[in-house]
């Protein structure tokens, strides 16, 4: 057996069952967080096998972020993100925060009245926060300006901003939390 062969199969072994318990909390069904699985292993091999690429040096990290990616892509695939799944990365939350309350992908009435619902919890949130930390929320989320730019249009240090984008952030991941606690248990 090839060395990067024995590699993988150390991997998968040691990986496989933690990996799809974190998936499987993340999916309905147990046939889904296998075949998320299964893609992930597939995505490690192909990265093996290309001589191009580096190695991965951050093993558990390096799976569990395409693992996140992979039930990412298969609820996006289904046209929907559960809120629950609003994950630890700031930027994709706010990335799943604008695709949830601007994607149309099903205009049925009750996803209308979800997303207008999810609109008015968001804006009573940002009108909660300082204006410093919703300004800078909404250029970057809204406007998709990187906090760069902003930097240089405002003369504000980057880390100012990413502070408070960060703080905006954690305030709307509490309220939006809150909201599908809220809809989740509703009678």
């Amino acid at each position: 057996m090839r060395p990067e062969n024995e590699r993988i199969e150390s991997v998968v072994h040691e990986y496989s069952q933690r990996l799809l318990a974190f998936i499987r909390s993340k999916v309905d069904t147990a046939e889904d967080a296998e075949d998320i699985l299964q893609d992930v292993f597939y995505q490690l091999v192909r990265v093996q096998e290309d001589e191009r690429r580096p190695g991965i040096e951050r093993m558990s990290a390096w799976l569990y972020r395409v693992a996140r990616n992979a039930v990412m892509n298969f609820w996006r695939k289904k046209g929907e993100i559960p809120l629950s799944y609003l994950g630890e990365d700031e930027d994709e939350i706010c990335r799943e925060i604008s695709s949830a309350i601007t994607t149309e992908a099903s205009d049925n009435p009750e996803t209308l009245y979800l997303r207008k619902l999810v609109w008015e919890e968001l804006e009573d949130a940002l009108a909660e926060l300082p204006h410093e930390q919703s300004d800078v929320f909404c250029l970057t989320v809204f406007e998709g300006l990187p906090i760069r730019e902003i930097s240089a249009a405002t003369g504000i240090a980057e880390a100012t901003l990413l502070s408070r984008k960060h703080y905006a952030v954690k305030h709307l991941r509490k309220r939006l939390h809150e909201l599908y606690f809220a809809l989740v248990n509703h009678p």
